[in-house]
């Protein structure tokens, strides 16, 4: 067929797609952004304007768009076969992938499990410690804790453990109980006490929850240093250990949802190394392709692995897969991401980057009035906007503010996504200084005109 012009493609996309997170009445009153083609930390769209990705295109982007290595290698592979299945056979690219990911791993993490989004991997971890415990006997162990305000995806298992009101109060009967743990919010935490207060009445909550309730626990999920979704909320390295400790000490499994803070984005590899901690179940997704094709990862421990091991009679196996586990192109495209974060030092550009934002922020946008708090880890900032900054009084869900902002810094080439009024910057981790600087400068702009600062 004869390519479509940028006419046509409006009228389609009205007529035939059903976006994801949207109000589509309210999509089908204006013409969609439509993007046709990358270049580095740039998007450009069907009639050639260039937009800077600043949230690298959900978070998922990391060396720039139509990198030429990741580009060769999806190439190469695709002159090898595109996919077979790992149900009953093997694949080269998914075996090399994992031996080069559990070498980046703490040394209990020994086992990949492949699946295709975050909140695929989110499933397979929580299926995993579920009947780990049912095979030592623990048959008790059937709940799962959580952080208040987590959000580990949008399947039925990913919810449960991670509910959002507003995304999921209609699913609510679909769902299992999960016990949830304060974290050591502070801006907007009902003690609203100094961090060092908050940490402690966080660790004693949890403290609380795991003596009461520890011996029924199967596994505590969190998202370690920042809680994405829930609206950038920031952790001190000393309670992400002090959870690991406690559900250490309860016999309950650990799970990291890395989906968001993996591969770089907090400024080492992983949000765990700078927490020192190993935790028994890891999830992994996003940025593991560099942002080019659907690929996941649960990382198991070798204790829960050997679990599993028996006679097929005993029906002791992972009874679990999806039709695209370890898909070819995308473990080859995974494979060559790995390369590029030796090869052009990426965890190095990451820390200047992350230091240059931390100023940045400093200096342009908390003085703002109308910014009530920023929280920061690496690259991944979340800039709090409210209506009155001494009572902290947000705006009504109603005024959309946040849209508005990422709305005007579209008129000035930069692309963000809000999370209600919080703001999100998470640049591609290739990001030049003078590429931050100019994100920067047309968000703090933006927010200056919505408010009327």
């Amino acid at each position: 067929m004869s390519l479509p012009n940028p006419e046509e493609l409006v009228a389609w996309d009205h007529a035939y797609l059903w976006h994801p997170f949207t109000q589509m009445q309210e999509w089908l009153e204006q013409p969609p952004l439509i993007i046709e083609r990358g270049d580095g930390p740039y998007l450009i769209d069907v009639h050639g304007r260039r937009y800077l990705d600043g949230v690298s295109s959900l978070w998922c982007n990391v060396h720039g768009h139509r990198h030429p290595k990741l580009d060769a290698a999806l190439r190469d592979q695709l002159d090898r076969i595109a996919h077979t299945t790992l149900l009953g056979l093997a694949g080269s690219p998914s075996i090399v992938l994992a031996k080069r990911l559990v070498e980046l791993l703490p040394p209990n993490l020994t086992r990949v499990f492949y699946s295709d989004a975050g909140a695929t991997a989110v499933e397979i971890a929580l299926k995993l410690a579920f009947q780990y415990w049912q095979l030592r006997g623990e048959t008790r162990r059937t709940h799962f804790a959580s952080l208040t305000e987590a959000y580990h995806g949008d399947t039925l298992g990913a919810v449960s453990v991670g509910y959002s009101e507003a995304f999921h109060r209609h699913y609510k009967p679909l769902l299992f109980d999960c016990h949830k743990i304060n974290p050591p919010h502070v801006y907007r935490w009902e003690r609203q006490v100094d961090p060092e207060a908050a940490l402690g009445a966080a660790i004693g909550d949890a403290e609380e929850l795991f003596e009461l309730h520890g011996h029924e626990i199967a596994a505590l999920i969190i998202e370690p240093l920042m809680q994405g979704a829930a609206g950038m909320w920031v952790q001190p390295v000393e309670y992400v250990r002090a959870l690991r400790e406690i559900t250490r000490r309860h016999g309950v499994l650990l799970i990291c949802d890395e989906v968001a803070t993996g591969f770089g984005r907090t400024g080492t590899m992983f949000a765990i190394e700078q927490a020192k901690i190993e935790p028994d179940l890891m999830c992994v997704g996003k940025g593991i392709t560099g942002g080019y094709l659907p690929l996941a990862a649960t990382f198991a421990s070798n204790e829960i692995f050997e679990a599993f091991l028996g006679p097929y009679a005993e029906l002791k196996a992972f009874f679990h897969g999806h039709t695209y586990t370890g898909n070819a192109l995308a473990c080859a495209v995974a494979n060559s991401n790995l390369d590029v974060f030796v090869e052009e030092r990426v965890l190095a550009n990451v820390v200047q980057r992350s230091r240059q934002l931390t100023e940045r922020l400093a200096r342009d946008f908390a003085p703002l009035p109308h910014v009530g708090d920023i929280r920061q880890v690496g690259l991944m900032a979340g800039i709090e906007l409210v209506a009155d900054r001494r009572s902290r009084r947000t705006y009504p869900s109603a005024e959309r503010i946040g849209m508005k902002v990422i709305l005007e810094a579209r008129q000035h080439g930069v692309i963000l996504r809000p999370l209600g009024n919080v703001l999100i910057l998470m640049p591609p981790l290739c990001i030049r200084a003078d590429e931050l600087d100019r994100l920067c400068n047309v968000a703090a702009a933006a927010i200056k005109t919505v408010t009327g600062a």
